[in-house]
């Protein structure tokens, strides 16, 4: 089951979220996404992202990555954006095709918000070495383009740039 998705042009968006209204629509990767991490063989993907609202105050995503050169699908993402009312604080909430669940805060400053893990939990037969933190950035830039990092902690490697890619929006 995909985690829903929809935006209808005559709800109004929540005031609560207002300050997000920037990554509201769909977004596609310019160019293959670069993937390194020490104890794999680096990788590229291209990405598709979502962002959707329905009224409430809470914006619902869905990230879907794929090979760059098969186009298979490789790593899923859906969830909410929250933010902390009457402040800059902002939380993901993220379910995660590998079966790690996450929820990352930070804060939004302008167009970027920075993010990191504040609690994370994974299925029982989850692959090992497990994740044990991630920090994330979504920036967008002057020309209107959207650029995600993601760096990653595991039970053996600390904190290491993981993922960086651009996208154009595409809606």
């Amino acid at each position: 089951m995909a985690c829903p998705f929809s935006h209808n042009a005559s709800v109004e968006l929540n005031p609560a979220i207002l300050s997000l209204e920037w990554l509201l629509g769909a977004w596609e990767s310019d160019r293959p996404g670069e993937g390194t991490f020490p104890s794999i063989k680096p990788f590229h993907y291209t990405e598709k992202l979502h962002f959707s609202h329905v009224g409430q105050p809470v914006i619902n995503f869905m990230f879907n990555a794929f090979h760059a050169e098969s186009n298979k699908p490789m790593h899923r993402e859906c969830g909410f954006i929250r933010m902390q009312q009457g402040t800059n604080r902002v939380a993901f909430i993220i379910a995660q095709n590998s079966g790690l669940v996450e929820i990352e805060e930070g804060e939004l400053t302008g167009q970027q918000l920075n993010l990191q893990t504040h609690k994370l939990d994974r299925i029982s037969f989850a692959k090992e070495p497990h994740v044990k933190q991630i920090c994330r950035v979504f920036k967008l830039l002057p020309d209107g383009r959207l650029e995600q990092t993601v760096s990653m902690a595991t039970d053996n490697q600390p904190l290491t740039q993981h993922l960086h890619i651009t996208y154009h929006r595409s809606s």
